[in-house]
């Protein structure tokens, strides 16, 4: 099994920066929040799937959030 190298590239948002754009109705949004959300979005799932692992499950509910 060949070893993967690590990517340079950093990941690819996972939230849309147009939506955040489209939900904040009274403020504008600063370049560095989409990153920082996407980044508390990623911990957010990746606590979600422990937890439903967890309890023996295969699939996330809201219950894992």
């Amino acid at each position: 099994m060949a070893a993967r190298k690590k990517s340079t590239k950093p990941a690819e948002l996972i939230i849309s920066k147009a939506r955040v754009k489209n939900a904040v109705k009274k403020c504008n949004v600063g370049s560095e929040f989409y990153e920082a959300l996407d980044a508390f979005v990623r911990e957010a799932i990746k606590a979600a799937e422990q937890r439903a692992v967890g309890n023996k499950r295969k699939t996330l509910k809201a219950v894992d959030l």
